[in-house]
């Protein structure tokens, strides 16, 4: 094991073995739970509530699908402009993209931690942002912007621009409305579920040593996470991470979509390490912001590799639920290993 794993395996057994550490500073009420389409037997009633949570109003999956219109149709160029690569159509991309991540990133990083609006309420750590030899310029927040516009923007943006040359060029298959309003539309439902199961393929390759010393230790130098971590990685992390936006050379798509599954990789990871849970108005829970998921994973580093929209770390018993079973369920499993 390399010497940056065996850190963060050692922070993670510290807060299994530390009463004090095992414990949250806030915490959802309640066990957490994957998606139950893949729950048996099935439960209707557990469904329309998780896709109601899931798609209302005012969530990351309708704010990505907004974003996705906005881009498309007045952010975008042409698609007959695009067949060809020049600075002009691919810089906008980039300056759009750069402009998504300054206005949510840091308008999450300036409320939650730089005025601290909330305090800490609903923050699963009472700690806040750290300073120190790991972190580049010995600062997180310096650190993790840097890592997130310097790389995650430059390859985000990459990958969006290969996608729509590709398909004004007929290199992969494209859908308009037109085609199928049903396929059109459940695609946005598809293209999460595709997502966890492809993180969690690759978040366990990540762990392996060689590529968790090479690349990925940059994104668990974070043990308390803020906004600019989510995406806050190296760029052979960011070039793996990003690589499940491929499928759509594969999977008849329209642009709308490619820009729907960036977001929902790279804002999605924004508001899953803000590290409050939800965004309070008048005490009152408005906007869901942490992944308390992926917060686990943070913490304990063996468990919770995939995303709550495929229980993927049931089936492959690395899930952590939150409670004092889980713990003890670790502990045993960490021992046995």
């Amino acid at each position: 094991m390399s010497t940056e794993s065996k850190d963060a395996a050692e922070t993670a057994a510290n807060s299994l073995n530390s009463t004090a550490n095992s414990h949250w500073h806030w915490q959802p009420p309640g066990p957490v739970e994957h998606n139950p389409v893949f729950s048996w037997p099935p439960n209707a009633r557990k469904v329309l509530r998780w896709h109601a949570q899931g798609w209302q109003p005012a969530s990351e999956y309708s704010l990505f699908i907004l974003l996705a219109l906005l881009s498309w149709f007045y952010l975008q160029a042409p698609l007959e402009q695009t067949r060809h690569f020049a600075v002009g159509w691919v810089a906008q991309i980039y300056a759009r993209n750069l402009a998504y991540m300054l206005v949510i990133a840091g308008g999450l990083h300036l409320y939650f931690y730089h005025f601290r609006r909330q305090g800490t309420d609903r923050k699963y750590e009472a700690r806040f942002l750290q300073k120190g030899k790991r972190f580049t310029f010995n600062n997180q927040v310096y650190d993790n912007i840097l890592w997130s516009l310097a790389s995650g923007v430059a390859l985000w943006s990459a990958y969006e621009a290969l996608l729509i040359y590709s398909l004004a060029n007929g290199y992969a298959p494209i859908h308009f409305w037109g085609q199928g309003a049903f396929w059109f539309v459940a695609l946005f439902w598809l293209i999460p579920i595709w997502i966890s199961l492809h993180f969690y393929c690759v978040h366990r390759l990540l762990h392996w040593s060689p590529l968790y010393k090479l690349a990925h230790h940059v994104h668990h130098r974070n043990h308390t996470t803020g906004p600019w971590s989510g995406i806050s990685m190296h760029p052979l992390e960011h070039l793996i991470y990003f690589s499940s936006v491929l499928i759509h050379f594969v999977l008849p798509s329209h642009p709308m979509h490619i820009f729907f599954h960036m977001y929902s990789l790279t804002l999605s990871a924004v508001f899953g390490h803000t590290g409050f849970d939800s965004l309070l108005i008048k005490g009152k829970p408005r906007l869901a912001t942490g992944h308390f998921h992926h917060q686990l994973h943070h913490r304990y580093f063996e468990v919770n590799y995939g995303a709550s929209e495929l229980p993927c770390d049931e089936w492959f018993n690395t899930f952590d639920d939150g409670t004092p079973e889980a713990r003890q369920r670790l502990i045993k499993r960490v021992r046995l290993e």
